[in-house]
């Protein structure tokens, strides 16, 4: 499974948020959509990931407020990304080695979707259920070998 298979089940709908945008405003979009993480672009380029780890962070840095921050003084400017190409297990890794929750997938420069550790759970966990039932079936359709009561006998 790839990449591409989530995003086609997910859909193409994507949240941004621009660097010089008040931290205030993105909270307030992550919210009203039930979001947990923002792709940050500028000039039609990823720039950063605005996900509730930086938010938070933020917050305890500024004794519990948002304050007057911009999404740029706080996202990772780093994100790990992936392309939609890229094997689930591959994105499972880098997602656990770096605790990461959210992956922007580009092609080339164009951002396809984000996808989250939980859309990569759900894909291993509906796999191995498809997989589970489709081995079932086999067992259950396994053919009956003829003489199987006379097999091991020996005949005098």
């Amino acid at each position: 499974m790839k990449v591409v298979d989530i995003l086609r089940v997910k859909g193409g709908t994507l949240f941004t948020v621009t660097p010089d945008e008040s931290l205030a405003q993105a909270v307030a979009t992550m919210s009203e959509r039930d979001i947990g993480s923002l792709v940050v672009m500028e000039h039609g380029d990823l720039v950063g990931m605005l996900t509730f780890r930086e938010v938070i962070a933020a917050i305890a840095r500024n004794g519990g407020s948002v304050g007057t921050s911009l999404v740029r003084s706080v996202m990772d400017d780093h994100p790990l990304t992936c392309t939609p190409e890229t094997e689930i297990d591959e994105v499972r890794r880098m997602m656990l080695g770096r605790h990461a929750r959210y992956m922007p997938a580009l092609n080339g420069r164009t951002l396809m979707g984000v996808i989250s550790f939980y859309d990569v759970a759900k894909a291993v966990v509906d796999g191995q259920d498809f997989e589970n039932r489709m081995l079932k079936a086999y067992i259950r359709d396994w053919p009956v070998e003829e003489n199987a009561s006379t097999a091991g006998e020996s005949k005098l």
